[in-house]
């Protein structure tokens, strides 16, 4: 399934016709024989997504090892994730279990990006219906990491969660979120900065749902757009917070670039919890790719180099290493 989603294979007639035109090289690849599609979907079947998922658990923590330091694009020593969601559209009556509005089923899958090296380290599959807030019961918070969310996860009572976590939170406010100004800071309005003020929550509800300060900043950018954030870091510049509210785009790029989350994954399962297996499956595909390049830069950092010591290479044997 690796091999299937690295090469944009469709179905599982269109990876055994892959595999089938390449029956000379199958052999340096661990296959002994003819690959066909009944077998894929046997074994689609008959394994468990379980296995998948702790491989690419253990895939995960390798890839954030090796890209711990990518720069992000924002002065950030902290970690730095993006929350977000991506609608699946299905048939629904290919999939009457997928519910989402009367004519129409979808699957939501909701998904945690680590932004130094745009790896995914969770994945959520709900209903379409399920509104984005709540996942946020789902998410354990880390301590001193950032997260940009937008503002469909505009919830006080979970994000205070995040607060007693001693992490942070950057998103934007709504019209109807009543705030009153206590505190106002000196901001560069040449740099398209316009407020920075420290508020508290005046709505009943939302006041004792969140008792605590937050931190509107103002922000116009070259559009003339004016960008209202909310947070809970005092000690960043506000023009970092807006940068670290922009890395949010990220996770919407990589909903574009991947090949793993469509419907054609689905279609085999008659079932919503079917969607873990190549779902999951596919995940560590996803992840490979950022393992492998990174690893061979590192070992060929640590590999010493010693002083070349003259020798003689034929011509012959030089042939012979371009042939093999």
């Amino acid at each position: 399934m690796a091999f299937a989603q690295l090469t944009y294979r469709e179905s599982l007639r269109d990876i055994e016709a892959c595999l089938g035109s390449m029956q000379s090289k199958l052999y340096h690849l661990g296959f002994r024989g003819k690959v066909a599609r009944s077998t894929l979907a046997d074994a689609n079947e008959v394994h468990d997504w379980r296995i998948f998922a702790d491989f690419a658990q253990h895939l995960i923590g390798v890839a954030r090892s090796l890209h711990a330091e990518d720069p992000i694009g924002v002065e950030l020593d902290d970690a730095l994730y993006a929350l977000d969601s991506t609608t699946i559209d299905l048939c629904l009556s290919l999939f009457p279990w997928a519910k989402f509005r009367k004519t129409k089923g979808a699957v939501k899958m909701h998904t945690l990006l680590d932004l130094r090296g745009n790896i995914p380290t969770f994945i959520g599959i709900t209903d379409g219906k399920v509104h984005d807030v709540n996942i946020l019961d789902e998410i354990v918070p880390e301590a001193g990491a950032f997260y940009v969310i937008d503002r469909g996860y505009l919830d006080f009572k979970r994000l205070f969660v995040f607060t007693l976590c001693s992490s942070f939170f950057v998103t934007r406010t709504k019209e109807n979120v009543l705030l009153q100004r206590r505190y106002s800071h000196p901001v560069d309005k040449s740099t398209g900065m316009r407020s920075d003020q420290t508020v508290i929550l005046t709505a009943i509800d939302s006041a004792m749902a969140y008792p605590d300060r937050l931190r509107r900043i103002t922000y116009v950018d070259v559009t003339n757009n004016r960008l209202k954030f909310l947070t809970i870091n005092f000690l960043l510049p506000a023009l970092t917070i807006a940068q670290i509210y922009k890395c949010r785009w990220q996770v919407e790029l990589f909903f574009e670039s991947s090949t793993w989350c469509t419907p054609l994954d689905v279609m085999i399962f008659r079932g919503s919890i079917g969607l873990n297996r190549l779902l999951v499956g596919s995940l560590d595909a996803c992840v490979r790719p950022r393992i492998a390049p990174r690893r061979l830069c590192s070992e060929s950092r640590a590999r010493s180099h010693k002083p070349a010591t003259p020798a003689t290479v034929s011509t012959e044997s030089t042939a012979i290493q371009w042939s093999v």
